[in-house]
């Protein structure tokens, strides 16, 4: 199973024999999602992922302990392509991002992963854990850059309690995501420059009333 770097990133470090190939894991994912578009959750098997990628299925299960697993680092790796833009502004920042996450919900891959992971969490409580912490909480850096940046131009106040401050940027990435994922995915209206600059502008002005 992947180890994790201080910031919650993946490494690849096996926990035996030889040392992980990071084009082979890049391989296995890709195949992984690239299966769960042609086959969907309930057909996809550690064995259609092994023969897309070229790889023995010991090889998949050396690294993942089985499919919830793969898949959930399958689609992590898609949003670890994120980043926030230094624009300037909160207001710039917050749209850049918004627009950057929605373009990844409109690859079949993603928007499949997705979906597909999510679905099936609702029955399982240790593939909704492996989300949180291999998705959702890696994604929290987002939030804490730009509201660090923020900060610092002045655009926001510092919050001298630690909690508060935890669950402030807790709220804003469910904001945040959650309209996102849903205008997206759930209601398939397009986040195009105008409902991004409409939200950010929405949500900017909360946090500024909220300071």
């Amino acid at each position: 199973m992947p180890s994790s770097t201080s910031d919650g990133r993946p490494t690849c470090t096996s926990r035996t024999g030889r040392p992980r190939s990071a084009d082979a894991d890049a391989a296995i994912l890709l195949a992984t999602r690239e299966a769960l578009v042609d086959l969907g959750w309930s057909k996809l098997t550690m064995g259609d992922v092994a023969t897309r990628a070229g790889v023995a299925k010991t090889t998949l299960y050396r690294r993942w302990a089985g499919k919830n697993e793969l898949v959930v680092d399958a689609v992590a790796v898609l949003f670890d392509e994120l980043e926030l833009p230094d624009l300037g502004s909160l207001v710039a920042d917050v749209e850049g991002v918004v627009l950057q996450f929605a373009a990844l919900l409109e690859r079949p891959e993603a928007k499949t992963a997705l979906m597909a992971v999510v679905a099936e969490s609702t029955r399982d409580d240790a593939l909704r854990g492996r989300i949180r912490s291999a998705i959702v909480d890696r994604q929290k850096r987002l939030v804490l850059i730009g509201r660090e940046r923020a900060q610092v131009r002045g655009e926001l106040p510092y919050e001298a309690d630690p909690e508060l401050s935890a669950r402030h940027a807790d709220l804003i990435f469910d904001v945040v995501a959650g309209a996102v994922v849903h205008r997206a995915l759930v209601s398939a209206e397009p986040v195009d420059a105008e409902w991004a600059r409409d939200f950010t502008l929405l949500i900017c002005s909360g946090l500024a009333a909220t300071a």
